[in-house]
C-alpha cells in the first residue's frame, strides 16, 4: 500500500508539470487562435471597407447608385455643359487641330453649382472633366466625348482625386500627391520597368500610376495637355482630364459608338472588369445630372 501511494503520489507530481505544460499550452493556442482571428478580421476589415451609411462619416466623394452592371450594353447619351457666359467653343474645323484651349473655356459655375450636387462629383473635379469635354468638343468633335465617361475614370482611379486622403484644391492641385503601388508584376499588375527615371513618381526602378486620373508615366510623356497651354501636371485634375480625354478620342473614336467606347476604356485599362465599373458611373452620373 506505501509503494502504491508512493507511486500514486509520484504519478500525481510528475502529471503536475505536465498539466502545467498543457494549460499553458492550449492559453497559448487560445491567444494565437484570438489573434489569428483578430488578425483575419482585420484584413478583412480593410478589404471590404466601405463608410457606415448611418453614421456621420462621409462616404468617399462621388459616391453614386450605379445601375446594376448586367443591364448596361452602350455608353450614356452624350451629357451637356453649359459654358461661362462669351466661352462657348467654336467649331474646329475639318482639320481637327489640337491647339491649347483658351483659359477662359469653362463650364459655368451655375452649371458647376446644379451637376456637382446633383452627382455627388466634388465641384472642382467636375470642373476639370467637364473642362474637358469643352475642349474636345471644339477640337475634335466628332469623337463626341462627354464628362460622365471621365467621371467615371476619375471615381474608379481616385476617388475623384480624394484617394490618398487629400482633395482637388481651388487651383486644380491635388492637395497630396497620388502615386500608385509599383507595377512590378505583383498584385494584378503588369511588369513596367521604370520609363521616366522617378521623374513623376519617385521610383527608379519600376513605373507607378500618378495623379487623380492614374496615368503611367510613359503615357503621361505621349498625352500630357493643359488647358491653359502650360506645361502639363498629372496632378492636376484640368491637364489629367483633358489629357485622359485625348487619349480617349486617338485612332479617330466616336465615344459615341459602343465598340469605340469600350475600345477607349480597355486601351486605359486592360479589364472587362475595369469596362465594366466606368460604364456603370458613366451611367449613373449622366441620369443623376
Amino acid at each position: 500500500m506505501g509503494e502504491r501511494r508512493a507511486s500514486g503520489a509520484g504519478e500525481r507530481r510528475s502529471r503536475g508539470p505536465l498539466v502545467a505544460v498543457c494549460v499553458t499550452l492550449a492559453v497559448c493556442l487560445l491567444l494565437t487562435g484570438g489573434v489569428v482571428v483578430l488578425v483575419n478580421r482585420v484584413s478583412s476589415a480593410f478589404n471590404d471597407w466601405s463608410p457606415p451609411s448611418a453614421s456621420g462619416v462621409e462616404p468617399p466623394a462621388g459616391t453614386i447608385q450605379t445601375p446594376p452592371h448586367d443591364e448596361l450594353t452602350a455608353p450614356p447619351e452624350p451629357a451637356d455643359v453649359a459654358p461661362e457666359e462669351g466661352s462657348a467653343p467654336e467649331e474646329a474645323g475639318a482639320d481637327e487641330r489640337q491647339r491649347p484651349a483658351a483659359p477662359d473655356l469653362r463650364p459655368s459655375s451655375e452649371w458647376l453649382d446644379r451637376a456637382s450636387e446633383a452627382t455627388g462629383i466634388p465641384r472642382r473635379a467636375l470642373e476639370g472633366y467637364a473642362g474637358a469635354q469643352l475642349v474636345v468638343a471644339r477640337d475634335q468633335p466628332s469623337c463626341r466625348l462627354s464628362w460622365p465617361t471621365l467621371a467615371g475614370i476619375g471615381y474608379v482611379e481616385s476617388h475623384h482625386g480624394t484617394y490618398a486622403g487629400g482633395e482637388i484644391g481651388e487651383d486644380g492641385n491635388t492637395t497630396v500627391d497620388i502615386v500608385g503601388i509599383p507595377l512590378d508584376g505583383t498584385n494584378r499588375t503588369r511588369a513596367i520597368p521604370d520609363t521616366d527615371g522617378g521623374r513623376y513618381d519617385g521610383d527608379t526602378e519600376w513605373d507607378r500610376a500618378i495623379g487623380p486620373m492614374q496615368f503611367i508615366p510613359h503615357t503621361w510623356e505621349l498625352w500630357g495637355d493643359s488647358p491653359s497651354g502650360a506645361d502639363p501636371d498629372p496632378h492636376n485634375i484640368d491637364d489629367a482630364a483633358l489629357s485622359a480625354a485625348r487619349y480617349l478620342c486617338a485612332d479617330g473614336r466616336d465615344l459615341t459608338v459602343a465598340a469605340d467606347w469600350e475600345s477607349a476604356i480597355l486601351e486605359y485599362n486592360r479589364s472587362d472588369e475595369y469596362v465594366a465599373d466606368v460604364l456603370a458611373y458613366a451611367h449613373a452620373y449622366a441620369d443623376a445630372a
